[in-house]
């Protein structure tokens, strides 16, 4: 019988200890706005393909994300806006068009998510918008990084 109670004993720690390495990061953040910029996306084979950059401005209060916003710009900084996709002002390819708007409302759908979510784990990302996902992953990180305290 103490053999068997000295193994739960020691099962229950051991399982204590991983769950203890699982935790993430207890990080503490200062209050204020921060802004965070991605690189300029790149693919595999170091083309950028245009895809351009993302920058998030984020609200810290009371130490935690109170508040993001989260757009994506051009390689020349132009705002990708209601007139991402167009070409020369019309839409010229419906099917392109219509990718590219659905790409740029997941912007806002990323930024709901880190309020709601009040870190970058647990969220991910949205189909058809997976390039923006990783420049948004990469500015929410450098604009955290400032806030740290």
């Amino acid at each position: 019988m103490a053999k068997k109670t000295w193994k739960l004993v020691m099962a229950t720690g051991l399982c204590a200890l991983m769950l203890a390495g699982c935790g993430g990061k207890n990080v503490s953040y200062k209050d204020g706005d921060y802004e965070g910029k991605s690189s300029v996306y790149e693919n595999d084979d170091g083309t950028d393909d245009g895809n351009g950059y993302g920058v998030v401005n984020i609200t810290i209060k009371d130490g935690a994300i109170a508040a993001c916003t989260y757009q994506t710009y051009e390689v020349d900084g132009t705002l990708k806006d209601k007139d991402y996709g167009k070409e020369d002002g019309r839409i010229a390819n419906k099917d392109y068009y219509n990718k590219a708007q659905k790409a740029n409302a997941a912007c806002a759908e990323y930024a709901d998510m880190l309020v709601q979510n009040g870190q970058l784990d647990g969220i991910d990302s949205i189909s058809g918008a997976t390039i923006n996902y990783n420049e948004f992953v990469e500015a929410v990180e450098n604009a955290l990084k400032e806030a740290e305290e």
